[in-house]
């Protein structure tokens, strides 16, 4: 007895998707361009940052030509912040939400300080970073966000401002994402 072919065997191949972010193009294995549409890609920008453990999150817009990635997430990852904590030093983080020109972001700062300090300057720390991050968000898009905290053009600056309340060994910020309504119910369920 033979076994039957239900359907048809679909062929898959390799479908570009630029990132314009990146300026640069790779390549996705699937049946058409078309299931492609709403696909999340994640990549590891390791090798192109030196060794800085940075993943970044894109979701691909696709029509019959062709794919673009836009991105959703930036994050640092805890293996890469581990190795930058010494003993004898002081580590602040945040977590807030901000305006951009075109979405709400989730900002998540991280700045380690050089010596053991009160909790009165973390406190400064936090406050001056959220201060700072909120101003800078205002004026850009989520594109041109994403751009310069992988270029590393936003920590830079913030490490300057915050040097005048206590010198920092690093200053990253540890995630930046787009805020989603389906997030800010879950957040509202958990306050009730």
């Amino acid at each position: 007895m033979a076994l039957k072919k239900s359907k048809k065997q679909i062929k898959k191949k390799f479908f570009p998707i630029k990132i314009p972010l990146l300026k640069k193009e790779i390549e996705v294995y699937n049946t058409s361009i078309k299931n492609l549409d709403e696909k999340r890609i994640k990549l590891d920008l390791t090798p192109e940052l030196k060794g800085k453990a940075l993943d970044l999150k894109l979701i691909v817009e696709a029509t019959e030509e062709e794919a673009i990635a836009k991105p959703i997430e930036v994050k640092l990852m805890p293996s890469y912040l581990r190795r930058m904590m010494r003993k004898g030093t002081d580590y602040s983080e945040d977590s807030f939400i901000a305006n951009c020109k075109d979405n709400k972001v989730i900002i998540k700062p991280f700045m380690i300080t050089r010596k053991r300090v009160t909790r009165k300057v973390l406190k400064g720390l936090r406050e001056k970073a959220k201060q700072e991050l909120t101003n800078w968000a205002k004026e850009k898009t989520f594109e041109e966000l994403v751009s310069e905290t992988i270029s590393g053009k936003v920590q830079k600056e913030l490490l300057i401002k915050l040097k005048k309340i206590y010198p920092l060994s690093l200053c990253e910020i540890k995630y930046l994402a787009i805020y989603t309504k389906q997030e800010y119910e879950e957040s509202e369920e958990k306050k009730e």
